[in-house]
Formats: C-alpha cells, structure tokens, sequence
C-alpha cells in the first residue's frame, strides 16, 4: 500500500538513459549518511530542478506504481524534496 500522505504523482531523478540501445531509464538511487538506500523524490518538477539543477534527468511516477518500482529498483526509504549538494548535481556534460 502507498503511503497516504505522498501526493498522486512524484517527480523522480534519473541516471542518464543507457547507451546499449536498450532505451531503459533507471532511477537514481542514492546511500544515506546511515546505510539505507534512498529513493529521491520530488513532490512538484519545480521542486526537482531547484534541489537537482537544472540538467537533471527525471520521470513522473504516479504514487500507486511505487511497490512496482520498489520490486524492480529495491529502496528502504523515500526522501522527499530532498536538496542534492551543488558538486554532486549533473552538468551539461554529465548528461551524455
């Protein structure tokens, strides 16, 4: 069950689509300070270009489709509207 509290749709950062011809875009998943491993999320776009940049890649996901996701990219928690460090975000040239 989707937690009650997220919004009907999240805005998601994504790696870069795979240059194997495959197509497939896989969400970024990224390690806490603690060991878990988090899924960002963002609960506007806007949101996701001022906590990412502006060169982020992304996806919307409605909320319903999360154990879906859960089940393909295994995550222990959400993050939500979470702020990625200048240094850490994509660039322009990150993007190829």
């Amino acid at each position: 069950m989707t937690n009650p509290h997220l919004p009907p749709v999240l805005y998601l950062p994504t790696a870069p689509i795979a240059a194997d011809g495959t197509g497939e875009t896989n969400v970024e998943l990224r390690r806490t300070g603690d060991g878990r491993v988090a899924l960002l999320a963002y609960t506007a776009l806007d949101r996701l270009v001022e906590c990412c940049g502006e060169h982020q890649p992304w996806l919307m996901v409605h909320t319903e489709h999360l154990p879906k996701l859960h089940e393909r990219h295994p995550y222990d928690v959400i993050l939500l509207d979470g702020e990625i460090p200048e240094e850490l975000r994509r660039t322009a040239v990150t993007q190829a």
